[in-house]
């Protein structure tokens, strides 16, 4: 099972972006301008009270009763099962959400069926203040990922035995990317957000953001996270 401890740098409010090189990406919320609709469920009802009292506590989230297109759906369970993956592709697919998953363990076999579902965001169940809560639905709402650092490794290292099993293989299919999102996306592997991604490449951070939404569109990716482990998993990064 992989559960690891895991520190989480904030900002004071009215700060933009903050690096703390554990997550694919920490950003911190600057002024409110737009509260973030968002649902909680959860295995049981006592985890699903104490996720949305949490959230409750922060105006930059406003919870529903139902999920949809421009919501995000918190997901809380003990562990991932068949249900909690069906559950999580229907939230993703069916219900134009996006998905954040709060999980007490998960083992490597089920990562790659995670992030495949859509899901960008993952907190560790231990790990779940109202701070670490709020930091993974805004990046959610976002379409950014939000993983814990011993999960981006697992996944990385697994992307990479996937490729070398297909290496030389001629039936795979040939996705083009081009180097502007190549360097885009070796960027987002390695924890950088969006504002400082077009700092490094010397791009309008709304550059870079058409770049992100261009390639995900194009090649049917679901948000950054699965658009990671396209490229680690075809070789480009």
């Amino acid at each position: 099972m992989l559960s690891s401890p895991r520190t989480t740098t904030t900002s004071s409010p009215g700060t933009s972006s903050a690096t703390t090189g554990r997550n694919i990406t920490v950003r911190t919320a600057g002024p409110v301008d737009r509260r973030v609709p968002v649902t909680v469920s959860a295995t049981d009802p006592i985890s699903r009270e104490g996720a949305a009292g949490q959230l409750r506590r922060h105006p930059e989230v406003e919870l529903r009763e139902e999920s949809g297109p421009g919501t995000v759906a918190l997901l809380v369970v003990d562990a991932l099962d068949e249900a909690a993956l069906v559950r999580l592709r229907r939230i993703v697919r069916s219900e134009g959400a996006r998905a954040v998953l709060v999980v007490g363990a998960m083992r490597e076999s089920e990562l790659l069926d995670v992030v495949e579902c859509g899901v960008g965001a993952i907190v560790w169940r231990h790990e779940a203040t109202a701070e670490r809560l709020v930091q993974a639905v805004l990046a959610a709402s976002r379409g950014e990922g939000d993983l814990p650092a011993d999960l981006l490794g697992r996944l990385i290292q697994q992307v990479a035995t996937l490729h070398r099993g297909t290496a030389g293989r001629t039936d795979m299919p040939a996705f083009g990317l081009t180097s502007r999102e190549v360097d885009v996306l070796r960027l987002v592997s390695e924890g950088f957000d969006t504002g400082e991604i077009a700092v490094k490449l010397a791009y309008s951070e709304r550059t870079v953001k058409n770049v992100m939404h261009g390639l995900t569109t194009r090649l049917q990716l679901r948000n950054r996270a699965h658009a990671v482990a396209f490229a680690l998993r075809e070789g480009y990064i």
